[in-house]
């Protein structure tokens, strides 16, 4: 739904007017003080049903409470070698930010392997960078820009993408579910850019089980997608893999500082740097603890066990040898 009624708007925050604590508490973290903007989102996911999102909403607040998510960005992963591996196998940074101030966040969907570490790293270190998004890197945002910025553009870069990601869907599943029950609607707009030819036959079967709401925030570009994206964004915030003419991938070291992946990114740095700034203020005399922070895993809703049995039927087709070619040239599929 494009737009939410007042009246819907201001039933749920009646009912969250009456949240105790440590619920509210919890509740003022996710808001960073832009209720409406907040309320609005959890509405739009319920098809601004308010009793289905009054209980998402509370939901939400009750794992944030049992898992302590308001204390995980004081929760390092260490030593920083373990780290460095994370971010290596876990492809994501900001590349910059729109020209109407939104963050542009880069993901390797593609070259992602999640194979140097155990599940519970690759989720804890999702959730951080959720967490530093929604209460540093937004409310920077919307003081820079004088104006509420409380959502994202990202970029995925499908460069790489291989049969091998049949066993990265339930990790993926896992993450992509914890985002949807607990920080809804918080990107505008999806960029697939680099597409192989595997990712469009999943993409024309899983496209009609999507909602209309997701279905119209993906938008899949040619190539690279710089074109596209510099109409919305200057060179300078491009993701690095969208630099150049044609289509590459972005994990290899050779684009230097650019590479928002890369843990020596200025983005990774001060995100490290946080975490370890925290976990010392709330510990100033003990040492830090080696070892991930546990979030309980959620089930996958309907709609998602459906689209990955649906991905893991597709690639099994490919892997079973009726695949078809691994490049897009000359293929459109942006539009079908």
């Amino acid at each position: 739904m494009a737009t939410v009624p007042q009246e819907a708007i201001n039933e749920l925050q009646a009912l969250m007017d009456r949240v105790d604590e440590p619920l509210m508490r919890t509740f003022e973290n996710i808001h960073q003080g832009y209720l409406k903007e907040t309320l609005v989102r959890f509405l739009k996911a319920r098809e601004g049903n308010v009793a289905k999102a009054h209980k998402m909403l509370l939901d939400c607040l009750k794992w944030r409470v049992q898992n302590e998510i308001d204390i995980i960005l004081s929760k390092p992963i260490i030593p920083d070698d373990l780290y460095r591996a994370v971010r290596d196998s876990q492809l994501i940074g900001l590349s910059g930010y729109s020209k109407e101030g939104l963050p542009v966040y880069a993901i390797g969907v593609g070259l992602s392997t999640f194979d140097k570490a155990s599940v519970h790293y690759y989720v804890q270190s999702h959730i951080q960078i959720n967490e530093y998004r929604d209460r540093v890197i937004l409310p920077s945002a919307s003081k820079r820009y004088g104006r509420p910025i409380t959502t994202c553009l990202k970029v995925l870069d499908m460069s790489g993408l291989r049969l091998s990601a049949l066993s990265q869907i339930k990790l993926l599943t896992i993450i992509s579910t914890v985002d949807d029950l607990n920080y809804p609607e918080k990107t505008n707009t999806y960029y697939i850019v680099n597409a192989p030819y595997v990712f469009s036959a999943c993409w024309k079967v899983v496209k009609p089980l999507l909602q209309e709401r997701t279905r119209k925030k993906v938008q899949v570009l040619p190539g690279c997608g710089r074109d596209d994206l510099l109409k919305i964004m200057d060179y300078s915030s491009l993701p690095h893999f969208c630099k150049g003419e044609g289509s590459g991938s972005g994990r290899h070291t050779s684009y230097g500082p650019e590479n928002c992946y890369s843990l020596d990114h200025p983005f990774h740095q001060q995100l490290y740097s946080y975490i370890k700034e925290q976990s010392q203020r709330r510990q100033p005399i003990q040492p830090i603890k080696q070892g991930s922070f546990h979030v309980a895993l959620p089930e996958a809703a309907a709609e998602g066990t459906e689209i990955a049995k649906t991905i893991e039927s597709e690639l099994q087709k490919f892997e079973n040898g009726s695949g078809m070619p691994d490049s897009l040239d000359g293929l459109k599929i942006n539009g079908e």
